[in-house]
């Protein structure tokens, strides 16, 4: 365990993760997306400002509430640069989080509204799931099985095997079921 000096302007990478309890690989991770930053000596190390351990708690606890890091990295282009961001600084941020938050709040509730109609019998029956068949939507193209892709992460993961295309065929419910 390395002493670090309050009086210390600058961090090391590995006094930033003492610091933080943020692995270095994460620190670096953070940098690369641009929610961090730091200078480089003449010896190509990194260098962090000491109000860099506030923008990696803010990332932290962004995290731990699902903001994703994109809507993290927004934010932080608000706070200033090379200084603490001060109470009012955060303030301001914190409008950001409670923008998003009452969006996700809003949705989780449309969420829980569609499943009340086909969790009870388990079957996610399609001609009224609002999750696998929002409005009926595949019953307007007619009868039969259909297709429906893979969602874009499956399908980036390479999900989808050999010469199925990213798609991947909708089980048909029993014709007695959720009737």
């Amino acid at each position: 365990m390395t002493r670090l000096s309050w009086k210390a302007t600058e961090l090391t990478v590995g006094e930033l993760s003492e610091r933080s309890g943020v692995p270095p690989s994460a620190l670096r991770f953070y940098e690369r997306e641009g929610l961090i930053t730091s200078r480089r000596t003449p010896g190509n190390q990194r260098r962090y400002t000491r109000d860099t351990l506030r923008r990696v708690a803010f990332v932290r606890v962004s995290q731990r509430v699902g903001i994703p890091l994109a809507t993290i990295r927004t934010v932080l282009g608000l706070l200033p640069e090379g200084r603490t961001p001060t109470r009012q600084d955060w303030a301001r941020v914190s409008q950001h989080w409670r923008e998003d938050l009452q969006g996700r709040i809003r949705q989780l509730e449309r969420l829980r509204d569609d499943l009340d109609d086909c969790i009870g019998c388990g079957c996610l029956s399609l001609d009224r799931c609002g999750l696998a068949n929002p409005k009926d939507a595949l019953g307007e193209q007619g009868p039969g099985a259909r297709r429906l892709p893979d969602p874009p992460s499956a399908a980036k993961a390479g999900a989808a095997g050999p010469g199925q295309g990213g798609e991947r065929p909708v089980p048909v419910p029993d014709a007695g079921c959720c009737a």
